[in-house]
């Protein structure tokens, strides 16, 4: 079933741009979730998030890679850190699927 529909001014509200995992780790208190550092850029800096992939996705799977992620959600309480933003994935058959950004793509660069 498809969600409700939202109107342009809707998505420009959300702010998608393009980073690069720089960290990924897996917390000890968690079995569900990854860490990572995500860096946009000299403008926009470094952010900390959180995903539940671990069961998918190792650290090493994603280091290095350039992602498409929403900055502008409000941080979540992650342990004694917070998430701020959120990784795009694409719901698969067996698993998340990670959006991988090309090389060429600039750190920051708006997804739209």
């Amino acid at each position: 079933m498809m969600k409700e529909l939202i109107s342009y001014q809707d998505f420009e509200k959300l702010e998608i741009r393009a980073g690069l995992i720089v960290e990924a780790s897996a917390p000890e208190w968690s079995e569900k979730l990854i860490r990572y550092v995500i860096d946009f850029g000299e403008e926009l800096g470094k952010r900390t998030l959180f995903s539940g992939i671990r069961q998918w996705y190792s650290p090493e799977d994603l280091m290095d890679k350039k992602v498409p992620v929403i900055l502008n959600m409000a941080p979540k309480k992650m342990g004694s850190e917070f998430s701020e933003g959120m990784v795009l994935m694409v719901d698969g058959e067996e698993k998340p699927v990670m959006i991988f950004l090309p090389d060429q793509v600039e750190l920051g660069a708006v997804v739209r």
